[in-house]
């Protein structure tokens, strides 16, 4: 490809014809040796790219780049050494292999119109922009974490994966779904956004919001105070998100009004919910039947988001989850979606994406371990008989 010179002066008449929002990008593929001189390792097909891309002038480059080049630092981080960016003013000079030039190239665009976008980039938002890019999935970063859920109390929730993407707009789409995910992926923060917006859209009429009060692998004995106090450390999760979304004046209120109402699954039955959006959180500590029986409290002009994780399952030894059972019985059924989430959607620390990966790890090496002390039990049994 011949080299593309861009001197000053094109530059300020393309700035003139209503350009300035797009990157100006020159670029040169050259032919290296066989081993690269900088790193000693062979580049995939020998070949070597050097692009310029030239900021326009409206836009800030420390927005850009971040304060103290902490966005840089982040790009520069997650593409390797392989790579070698430079900046001098408004130009981004990057040399190393074809396709992570171009790929670096792309993620700029994006970040770009993130900015356009007035999204306030981070260190996290970039890396997860890179990653979605490299995922060839086709999808934009900037059209997956510029989705609006909710805009409240001065602040705005977005999907910051492209799976959270794709979980929102199945909760837009389908009656019921199922959000199913390690912890930290925003599956009933995401669900509780959805479900304000429902309501102040008014779409709904009321909000319900529960989960089965199982303790988590522990005896917490008597509880002293009235039933709600007893049930209230069970469902203080979903209080927490329901404060960062409601002004928490009005809550008291509408819970009062039963606007918004906070309840644990064993009140579920024997009730038909209509023109609601119902949120049963901690799905894996359901048995089937409790399963069963929420789902099908499901009234008209209503939608229902089930959330959980699999790998977390509080119940008794040798108690089937619902949430694991319910994946056989209603798939294929439709207008009942199941949306998969997964350690590449985590938001929390960084830490906790290693933890699940090396959790994750560890149950799968389990697996033939557990197989074969199964098949010799059956067969102890059946020499036995």
């Amino acid at each position: 490809m011949e080299p593309t010179h861009l001197d000053t002066r094109s530059r300020q008449k393309a700035g003139r014809r209503g350009r300035k929002a797009r990157l100006m990008v020159e670029s040169t593929h050259t032919r290296s040796t066989p081993a690269s001189p900088r790193t000693g390792r062979d580049d995939q097909d020998g070949s070597r790219s050097q692009i310029k891309i030239v900021v326009p002038d409206d836009h800030s480059m420390v927005s850009l780049l971040g304060s103290r080049d902490e966005l840089l630092h982040a790009i520069e981080g997650a593409v390797g050494d392989d790579l070698d960016i430079h900046v001098r003013g408004n130009e981004i000079t990057v040399t190393g292999p074809e396709a992570e030039t171009d790929l670096v190239s792309r993620l700029f665009t994006e970040m770009l119109e993130l900015l356009k976008g007035g999204t306030q980039l981070t260190p996290d938002a970039v890396e997860r922009s890179l990653a979605m890019l490299r995922g060839e999935t086709g999808a934009r970063p900037a059209e997956v974490l510029t989705l609006d859920v909710l805009s409240s109390r001065g602040r705005t929730i977005r999907p910051k994966t492209l799976n959270q993407r794709r979980y929102v707009d199945a909760i837009d789409k389908h009656t019921i779904v199922f959000g199913i995910g390690p912890a930290g992926t925003g599956k009933t923060y995401l669900a509780m956004a959805k479900a304000v917006r429902a309501l102040q859209d008014k779409q709904v009429n009321r909000i319900i919001l529960t989960r089965p009060a199982v303790e988590a692998g522990e005896r917490l004995g008597f509880l002293p105070g009235t039933l709600y106090e007893k049930i209230d450390p069970y469902l203080r999760p979903l209080y927490d998100a329901l404060h960062d979304m409601v002004d928490p004046d009005s809550i008291p209120r509408l819970m009062a009004a039963g606007t918004i109402e906070v309840a644990p699954l064993a009140y579920m039955r024997g009730r038909t919910l209509n023109d609601s959006f119902i949120i049963l959180d901690e799905a894996q500590n359901t048995s089937p039947e409790q399963m069963k029986m929420f789902l099908t409290r499901l009234g008209f002009g209503s939608k229902v988001v089930v959330t959980g994780d699999v790998t977390q399952v509080d119940l008794p030894n040798g108690q089937l989850s619902g949430l694991r059972v319910v994946q056989d019985i209603l798939d294929g059924v439709q207008d009942i979606h199941f949306c998969r989430l997964d350690s590449r959607d985590v938001v929390r620390h960084r830490l906790v994406t290693d933890i699940v990966d090396a959790y994750n790890r560890y149950d799968e090496s389990r697996v033939p371990q557990i197989k074969q002390g199964a098949a010799g039990r059956d067969g102890s049994r059946k020499r036995r008989r």
